[in-house]
């Protein structure tokens, strides 16, 4: 469900960009994009570029929250305590290592969903390779790199203080986890989602914008202000749930990995107990 409603999300973002690129005439909707797509592309059109996001989808999570708990443990103070500054930082260095590890899936998956011609990834990476080089597998990575940290340094931060605010006895329920990470993806999405529509732009081919400071004036003088936040709904809509799932999923293993610790070393203690006492009979 979760893989179809991003799916579903690309493809309603893409097809502003298609609009962008061959006409500045007018933003199109979540509901005429909807339409529009269904029209031209028939109900597969939902699902175009999926096979990207699926392959990304996996190693890309585990790599970011792997990579939030290592640098957690890195930015600890003196104390073993760690701050709201250092939190920020773990979930800025972690979105970072993500997205730098799995980016030239992140550019297929767009340039699949939206470009006509050649239609299977493998197809889409050769053509990248021959016609654009290497580095194309990396283009818009400063935007993206500068879009996610914040992003998920505000999504993680706020998710660990809210929870660890709550009283005992809730901290450990699921519903307060899911609740918790949805406020955080909230407040995390408002705050960060014009720099994913400049990272999403500085992908496409012939992209006229070179840096952050040459797309963000472009998009307001074709679009206005709202073009900032073209494809919001339906990026929200993949966001929000995907987010508030993967975090509280997350945090349930985590627990679940700490009680399976504990009862571990209590059986050990126990078994060295037995041990050093039929020693001593």
């Amino acid at each position: 469900m979760l893989l179809g409603t991003k799916s579903l999300s690309l493809c309603l973002q893409t097809h502003g960009l298609r609009v962008g690129q061959e006409s500045a005439k007018k933003a199109v909707g979540f509901f005429e994009a909807l339409a529009l797509i269904g029209k031209e592309e028939g109900l597969k059109g939902y699902w175009k570029g999926n096979l990207p996001q699926v392959i990304r989808i996996i190693p890309y999570s585990a790599t970011q929250l792997f990579a939030y708990e290592a640098y957690k443990k890195l930015f600890r103070g003196v104390d073993g305590e760690l701050s709201v500054i250092g939190r920020l930082a773990a979930g800025a260095f972690a979105g970072m290592t993500s997205t730098f590890v799995t980016y030239p899936l992140d550019v297929l998956r767009l340039r699949l969903a939206v470009e006509t011609g050649s239609r299977t990834m493998t197809e889409v990476a050769v053509n990248m390779l021959r016609e654009e080089g290497f580095a194309s597998f990396y283009s818009g990575l400063g935007p993206s790199l500068i879009g996610i940290a914040p992003y998920i340094a505000v999504n993680f931060c706020v998710f660990d203080l809210v929870k660890k605010s709550l009283p005992e006895k809730y901290q450990k329920r699921t519903e307060a986890s899911l609740v918790t990470a949805l406020v955080s993806a909230t407040i995390a999405t408002l705050m960060c989602y014009p720099l994913d529509t400049v990272r999403r732009q500085m992908q496409m081919k012939d992209t006229p914008y070179n840096t952050v400071l040459d797309a963000i004036p472009g998009i307001v003088a074709r679009d206005g202000f709202s073009g900032l936040y073209r494809g919001f709904v339906a990026n929200a809509l993949k966001t929000l749930p995907n987010s508030s799932i993967k975090l509280t999923t997350f945090d349930a293993v985590k627990t679940m990995v700490a009680a399976g610790e504990k009862e571990l070393q209590k059986i050990m203690d126990e078994n060295q107990r037995r041990q050093k006492q039929s020693k001593s009979e």
